[in-house]
C-alpha cells in the first residue's frame, strides 16, 4: 500500500514549520512548534548524511498489535518522511522502526526475535539506526533487557512520548548512545502532528487515549495510562481536513470510545460527538472501536440506528459468557445484561453485524464457566469474533491468580469454540448473497489484479471484476457468492 500513501499536515503545522525555520533553538513548550523545528534539524542532518554516502536514506516501520498503534506508526511514518528518509518494506533500511504491543506475551517474543534478525543488515550498513517505542517500552524489565542485551538498539521511547519523537530521532540521529525515554505518565495532548496515512481516502482518528477500566487480565491501563479525551473541537477539525485532504471514511480509535468526554471541562458524549461528525459533509462512513459493553447508551444506539454515514458493524467484546468469571475479570455486565444489550442493539438495526473478543482459558474457568461463554456464541450469532488463550501478564491482577488453567484444557475449548464461531460466522455472513450493497473499493487485489477488494458497511470483505482502479470509490456491488467470511461480486 506503501504506492497510495500520502503524508498528511495540517495547514497549522505547515506555518509551524515555516516559523521553525525562522528559530535557531527550539522553543522550550512541549508541542507542535517544538516537533516542527526538530524535523527541521533532523532534515539537515540527514542531508549532510546523504551527500556522504551519496543516497537517498531509507526507514522501514514495522506495527505489532492494534489499531491504535496502526494509527501512531502513520504519525512516526509522516515524521520520517518530512524528516527527509524514504519508505522501505524491507528491514534492510537504514532507520528501523518497531512500533511494539504487549497485550500478549508472543507479542514480545516476536519483537526480540525480529531484533535478532537485523544481525546481517547491521554488520552490512554500520550507520544503521535501529528504534523501539510502543506498549511494550513501558514495562520497566522490557527496557532493562534493551539496555542490557540489545545494546545496538540505538533509541526507546514508550507511549505517553510519541509525539516527542521527531525531537528524540534528531537526537538519535547526532549521538551513537543509546537513548531511552520513557515516560510513566502523559503530558497534554500535543495536536496537528503530520501522519503518513497508509490509505489516501480512509484514516483512523484518535478520539481519547489510555484507558480507566482495570480488567483484571489487561495490561493496556498500566502502558498507555489513564483516560484521556481529546477536545471535541479539535476531533471535527482533523477530520474536516481530512475530508478536504479526500478521505471518505474514518475510524474513530479509542480504548473505549463509549466512554469518550467524560474528563473533559465541558463534557461531551459519545453519541453527541458521532452526531456532529457525521455533518461533515465528505464524509461517507464512520467506524468506531472499541466499544465497551458498560458504557454502550441508548442515546448512542438512537444515533447508530438514525445515522446514515455510522457503519453497520459493531465490535463489542464480551470475554466470557460466565457472569461469575466476567465479575473476577472486573467488566462490570453479566451474560445475561450483555445478551439483553446484544438483542436490544438488533431489534434497532436488524441488519446489524456484530463482532467480539473471547478469552479462553481465564484462571479458575470451569467446564460450566465454558459452556455459558458457547451459550452466549450461540445466543448472539456473532458474524466473526477474535478468539484468544488467556496470555499471563506480569502486574496485572490475573497473573497472580491460582488455579491456572492447563495447556491441554485451553487448547481443547479454544478448538471447540473457534469451530462453533467459525460455523456460526459463515452462516451469518452469507445472508447477504444476492443482494446490491455499497462497497468502498480499497485496493486491487493481491491474488489477481483484475478484482478490486473492498468492504461492505457491515466489515465484510468484497472481491469484484473492475478494469478501473476504484480505490477510495464508494460503488454498488451485488454480493454474488458467498465463499465464508468474504464475496465474490460484481458491479452494478
Amino acid at each position: 500500500m506503501m504506492g497510495q500513501s500520502a503524508v498528511f499536515e495540517s495547514e497549522e503545522f505547515r506555518e509551524l514549520t515555516a516559523i521553525a525555520r525562522t528559530m535557531k533553538e527550539p522553543p522550550e513548550e512541549d508541542g507542535s512548534l517544538r516537533q516542527a523545528w526538530y524535523i527541521n534539524r533532523a532534515r539537515t542532518v540527514l542531508s549532510e548524511r546523504e551527500k556522504r554516502l551519496g543516497r537517498k536514506l531509507t526507514f522501514c516501520v514495522v506495527t505489532f498489535g492494534c489499531q491504535m498503534n496502526e494509527r501512531d506508526s502513520e504519525k512516526l511514518r509522516g515524521v520520517l518522511k518530512l524528516a527527509g528518509y524514504e519508505e522501505s518494506e524491507s528491514e534492510d533500511a537504514d532507520f528501523v522502526l518497531y512500533n511494539t504491543c504487549t497485550v500478549r506475551e508472543n507479542a514480545n517474543i516476536r519483537v526480540y526475535g525480529r531484533l535478532g534478525s537485523l544481525t546481517a543488515y547491521r554488520k552490512k550498513n554500520p550507520d544503521m539506526r535501529i528504534a523501539l517505542c510502543g506498549c511494550m517500552m513501558q514495562e520497566k524489565e522490557v527496557v532493562e533487557k534493551i539496555r542490557t542485551s540489545y545494546r545496538y538498539v540505538n533509541l526507546v521511547f514508550g507511549t505517553h512520548n510519541l509525539h516527542r519523537f521527531a525531537e528524540l530521532l534528531a537526537a538519535c540521529l547526532m549521538s551513537d548512545e543509546q537513548i531511552i525515554d520513557i515516560a510513566q505518565q502523559g503530558s497534554s495532548i500535543v495536536e496537528n502532528l503530520p501522519a503518513e496515512r497508509t490509505y489516501p481516502f480512509k484514516s483512523g482518528v484518535n478520539i481519547m487515549y489510555g484507558c480507566n477500566n482495570f480488567c483484571s487480565y489487561c495490561i493496556v491501563p498500566y502502558v498507555r495510562g489513564r483516560e484521556k479525551s481529546r477536545e471535541a473541537k479539535e476531533i471535527l477539525r482533523e477530520i474536516e481536513q481530512l475530508a478536504d485532504d479526500g478521505v471518505v471514511e474514518v475510524m474513530l480509535l479509542g480504548q473505549n470510545v463509549n466512554s469518550y468526554g467524560k474528563g473533559l471541562e465541558t463534557p461531551v458524549s459519545f453519541a453527541q460527538l458521532l452526531s456532529e461528525i457525521e455533518k461533515i459533509d465528505k464524509i461517507q462512513r464512520i467506524r468506531f472501536m472499541t466499544s465497551h459493553p458498560k458504557d454502550l447508551s441508548d442515546d448512542l444506539i438512537s444515533v447508530m440506528a438514525q445515522s446514515s454515514k455510522i457503519c453497520r458493524h459493531l465490535h463489542l467484546p464480551v470475554q466470557s459468557g460466565s457472569s461469575r468469571l466476567l465479575k473476577i475479570m472486573n467488566r462490570h455486565y453479566t451474560k445475561e445484561s450483555y445478551i439483553a444489550l446484544t438483542k436490544k442493539l438488533k431489534e434497532a438495526m436488524p441488519d446489524l453485524s456484530l463482532t467480539t473478543d473471547i478469552i479462553v482459558g481465564f484462571p479458575g474457568e470451569t467446564e460450566e464457566d465454558f459452556l455459558e461463554t458457547l451459550d452466549v456464541v450461540r445466543q448472539v450469532q456473532y458474524d466473526s469474533a477474535f478468539t484468544f488463550i488467556y496470555s499471563r501478564r506480569t502486574g496485572t491482577p490475573a497473573a497472580a491468580m491460582e488455579d491456572q488453567i492447563s495447556e491441554d484444557v485451553i487448547r481443547d475449548r479454544f478448538d471447540r469454540l473457534l469451530k462453533e464461531v467459525q460455523q456460526i460466522g459463515r452462516a451469518r455472513s452469507s445472508r447477504f448473497e444476492g443482494q446490491i450493497l455499497p462497497v468502498l473499493a480499497e485496493s486491487r487485489n493481491r491474488q489477481d489484479p483484475n478484482l478490486m477488494t473492498g468492504r461492505t458497511s457491515h466489515n465484510l470483505v468484497v472481491h469484484f471484476p473492475s478494469k478501473e482502479d476504484l480505490s477510495g470509490s464508494i460503488v454498488n456491488v451485488r454480493l454474488s457468492e458467498s465463499c465464508g467470511f468474504y464475496y465474490m461480486g460484481e458491479r452494478v
